[in-house]
């Protein structure tokens, strides 16, 4: 058999990679043809690779389920990055009129904070040494850094404010497009 063309061999890396799961709740990597732990899904998300999770007898994509699985994973752990209250505002909009809208909200927002992070991993590029720079270093830099991150911070709410403002304004006007009787209720 021969050996598999360049751009076979790219088309077979780039492509998404897959991992079947079973009743027994293991995970079979279908790449690797091996079966692996939640901990290598987490090395896989932190590497930003692509893959997705079917169920091994229905096809059934359950890649949230697992993503979600390791989210409790790591609020389970040392340090949670959310509180009780955040949790239970989220909670809260599930079922609600604006959930969708929420969903946007917080993908945009978290879109936005991943791109101020970026900006300053590239402006401090050469002063560390990526694989050696903790949370716990991030945290010292940062606070030494208060100013500069009080104005990317105030930037990053400004921006966040006027996107939930403009999605606000977008669903008014989609609701008086649709009723056309529809008034918004002043506070």
């Amino acid at each position: 058999m021969p050996a598999p063309s360049r751009a076979a061999a790219a088309s077979e890396a780039s492509a998404v990679r897959v991992l079947k799961k079973y009743p027994n709740r293991r995970l079979y990597d279908t790449r690797s043809s091996s079966y692996i732990t939640l901990a290598d899904v987490k090395k896989m998300v932190l590497a930003g690779e692509d893959f997705e999770v079917r169920d091994a007898k229905t096809g059934d994509d359950l890649t949230r389920s697992i993503l979600l699985q390791i989210i409790l994973e790591e609020e389970s752990g040392g340090v949670p990055m959310f509180s009780a209250q955040v949790l239970a505002q989220i909670i809260r909009f599930y079922g609600h009129a604006m959930q969708g809208m929420m969903g946007a909200y917080l993908e945009k927002n978290m879109q936005t904070f991943v791109e101020i992070q970026n900006r300053l991993a590239e402006q401090t590029k050469g002063l560390y040494d990526p694989k050696n720079f903790t949370p716990e270093m991030w945290a010292q830099f940062l606070s030494g850094q208060a100013p500069m991150m009080q104005g990317l911070m105030g930037n990053y709410l400004e921006q966040s404010k006027n996107l939930f403002v403009q999605m606000q304004k977008q669903m008014l006007e989609q609701s008086s497009a649709m009723f056309p009787g529809f008034t918004p209720k002043k506070n």
